[in-house]
């Protein structure tokens, strides 16, 4: 078998760090599977890691990338299958930027029929947070009222997709007009319920946006964003009301390396909420890292289960990037002008 190829950062603090190494293959570990990856998800948790600000990462030289998507390569003792060259998508803690993955079979899941490898590669992380937020910590309800921030992300576009089996009233947030149209088509929502953020007259925004659609507040707030957007959301809670935060977008920066000056001011003027007071509003605030989920691995098969029910046609894929350009498409995310998912495509689907 020939060496593997990885993508590595032999220490977090810049995007120009990573590099394309060889390691060999060796021996599949029992109880593993080894994946012959085809297409790889990209995340904006990739790009932290990469910068070193997200606190999951590995201590020391790490391969980023958190799903994945190819064909089963060999099984490891005690394994008795899916069988090689069963088509799978997947998660593993890390190491997804690989032209082979070694993973425990409970973090693999059949790829739907019809679905590119492409497609599976954008789908287990984002789809599972959309997932795990609206029902685990949500327990949002037939009708209730949502907003969901960066909804043209891949995120936003699965949780849109969830909230309409629930006949849920959505309004949703996004960082740049050209991506109103796109929601417009691929969501099916109506100008009126999509908001361009603006930092500096959010609440009125809001306050608008609400009017619009007849509401008095949310029942649920899906925040990845956090910064000067989390407060006025926070406060058009109605009571019981929850806010499910699971990203902080607003603290990204342009640049190789992380802007510390520019961090640092966002940091300390993060949104501070009392507690006490929260009890008197009956709201609450609840935060979440799909990390947290490896270890809660029996949960996934549900997980798959409840979003096959709901998710019905396979995740949007908007730009598609050749392995060995792996830097760049990490830029391009970064940039926030994407829509959907970024891929990196390691053999084309000639399936």
């Amino acid at each position: 078998m020939p060496d593997i190829q990885v993508w590595r950062v032999q220490k977090a603090g810049s995007l120009g760090r990573i590099r394309l190494e060889s390691d060999p293959p060796g021996p599949v570990q029992a109880g593993h599977v080894r994946v012959r990856v085809r297409a790889i998800g990209l995340n904006f948790a990739d790009v932290f890691a990469c910068l070193g600000l997200y606190s999951a990462t590995p201590a020391g030289p790490f391969v980023p990338g958190l799903e994945f998507c190819g064909e089963v390569d060999a099984l490891g003792a005690g394994v008795p299958g899916p069988a090689v060259g069963t088509a799978v998508m997947g998660l593993t803690r890390f190491g997804a930027y690989a032209t082979r993955v070694d993973v425990p079979a409970v973090y693999l899941h059949p790829l739907p029929a019809g679905w590119t490898f492409e497609e599976g590669a954008a789908y287990p992380v984002q789809a599972i947070t959309a997932w795990y937020a609206i029902h685990d910590l949500g327990a949002c309800k037939p009708g209730q009222s949502v907003l969901v921030h960066s909804a043209a992300g891949g995120v936003g576009l699965n949780a849109l997709e969830i909230l309409a089996t629930l006949d849920a009233r959505v309004i949703a947030t996004v960082g740049r007009p050209d991506k109103v149209a796109f929601l417009t088509g691929r969501a099916g929502l109506r100008p009126e319920q999509i908001i361009v953020r603006d930092r500096r007259r959010f609440g009125d925004q809001l306050g608008d946006a609400l009017r619009a659609s007849g509401l008095d507040g949310f029942d649920l707030v899906l925040d990845a964003v956090a910064g000067p957007f989390l407060k006025p959301a926070y406060a058009r809670l109605r009571p019981a009301g929850r806010l499910v935060i699971y990203g902080s977008a607003g603290l990204m920066t342009g640049g190789s390396r992380p802007n510390w000056l520019t961090l640092g001011s966002r940091y300390l003027a993060r949104p501070r909420l009392d507690p006490i007071q929260m009890v008197t509003d009956n709201k609450s605030v609840m935060g979440f890292n799909l990390i947290w989920l490896w270890d809660q691995s029996a949960r996934l098969g549900q997980a798959y289960a409840d979003l096959a029910a709901t998710i019905t046609r396979p995740p949007h894929v908007s730009e598609r990037f050749a392995f060995a350009d792996a830097p760049a498409a990490l830029r391009r995310l970064q940039s926030g002008a994407s829509v959907g998912k970024v891929v990196l495509v390691v053999e084309p689907d000639a399936r």
